[in-house]
């Protein structure tokens, strides 16, 4: 991605409460005239969570729903086209809100080494025990997403499509903290070049496009995001240490842009916009960089999905993040 890469302010992460995909297309749109995403509604069940919705996307890889969670299968069954059911009927709504929309629109699916840490093999441990079965994941994953991709510019040409990858679990992935099936022992920690190289093998599916990883987990990996092709990294600010400042100021120096997590992602009481948006200046100071990067370099977020906010908390955080970032740029210092 080149350096000079404009982003819309503001924009949601991904999830919303509740079941209704018009209303959740419309909130999304409505929220965002200029940064609109494509809603996710994991409440309705198993193939509309995260991890459901994106394994209901491989190609000739399929996934079922097992007690213990999500497990790759011969053959697509209900689970899989429960999923793509779900998925279709989300862009249909989305397709109806966006009409003639050109702007940048955000699309979002579970990263390569999540899927790897939650999606099990048929022994019942999870890919990431398997280097070959980690290699397949990812270069299924990356051609249904290709897919994916081209469905969405066919339903909303004028779009310029930004996709999220979600990777929560990356830091465990990194530190060897995911558990085994028994829980009495964790995998082995992947080689830091290995997952840089499984990301980027992912992320340049979106050939010309930008791409965000989103991680709402302590100590986010700037730099390795960076390496990687990432064009933006989506995180929780409120997870931030003085120890970050470094490959903070590093990724803005660098063009790369940050989709600061600064609006609670359930009920809460919220703040003035600009106090919301407090600590993104602060941080600024201490970086030494001129405020009048922060508009160019920061889009506002919520700390994470919103899915387990109720509706009415959801619709207000995502149009307070629309006032902060409008805070942002008018009062930079």
């Amino acid at each position: 991605m080149t350096a000079d890469l404009r982003f819309a302010p503001a924009t949601g992460i991904g999830s919303l409460p509740g079941g209704d995909a018009r209303e959740a297309a419309r909130t999304a749109t409505g929220s965002f005239e200029d940064f609109p995403f494509l809603p996710e509604l994991p409440a309705r069940g198993p193939g509309a969570d995260m991890i459901g919705r994106t394994a209901g996307m491989l190609v000739e890889l399929y996934a079922r729903v097992e007690p213990s969670g999500w497990r790759i299968g011969d053959r697509p069954g209900r689970d899989t086209k429960r999923a793509r059911s779900w998925l279709g009927e989300d862009l249909d709504a989305l397709e109806e809100f966006t009409q003639g929309y050109e702007g940048q629109l955000k699309v979002q699916a579970v990263g390569p080494w999540t899927l790897a840490a939650t999606l099990e093999l048929r022994n019942g441990e999870v890919a990431l025990s398997d280097p070959g079965a980690c290699r397949d994941l990812a270069g299924s994953l990356a051609e249904g997403l290709r897919l994916h991709l081209e469905e969405v510019h066919r339903r909303i040409p004028g779009a310029q499509i930004v996709l999220q990858l979600d990777e929560p679990s990356l830091i465990g992935v990194l530190r060897g903290q995911v558990r085994s099936a028994s829980g009495y022992r964790t995998h082995r920690a992947v080689d830091r070049q290995v997952v840089e190289a499984g990301l980027r093998d992912v992320v340049g599916v979106h050939a010309g496009g930008p791409v965000v990883v989103h991680s709402c987990a302590p100590d986010v990996p700037f730099a390795l995001l960076r390496r990687a092709g990432a064009a933006a990294v989506s995180f929780d600010f409120s997870l931030l240490t003085e120890r970050d400042d470094d490959a903070i100021g590093e990724a803005v120096e660098g063009g790369t842009r940050l989709f600061a997590g600064v609006v609670p992602g359930t009920d809460t009481a919220l703040s003035d916009p600009a106090g919301s948006v407090m600590s993104v200046r602060t941080l600024w100071r201490r970086l030494g960089l001129h405020p009048g990067l922060l508009a160019e370099a920061v889009t506002v977020t919520p700390s994470c999905g919103l899915a387990g906010a109720s509706p009415e908390y959801a619709r207000k955080a995502l149009a307070h993040c629309a006032q902060a970032a409008r805070s942002l740029a008018d009062n930079p210092e």
